[in-house]
């Protein structure tokens, strides 16, 4: 069991750059899809920190994981006042 959450920072660590990849597309899909890679991967950062005891790293991504929340409300604001969020 320990290998395999040892594995875990390898899928944790390709959510995160193919969800920085999608947040920064031209297309709104795409950065809500992103979104949610991010959530996902500082899930499985979290995951990981857990069974390494990486506390600090627990911590970023919970705030990481709050900064991207904010992100996606300011985001939709913007939506709805029907400026481009590009």
């Amino acid at each position: 069991m320990d290998n395999l959450l040892d594995l875990l920072q390898w899928p944790a660590m390709v959510a995160s750059v193919l969800a920085a990849w999608l947040v920064a597309s031209a297309h709104a899909d795409r950065r809500k899809i992103g979104f949610w890679v991010f959530m996902a991967s500082n899930a499985l950062w979290v995951a990981w920190g857990w069974h390494t005891q990486a506390y600090a790293l627990i911590t970023l991504q919970l705030i990481l994981a709050a900064m991207n929340v904010r992100g996606l409300k300011k985001s939709a604001s913007l939506e709805k006042q029907g400026r481009d969020t590009a």
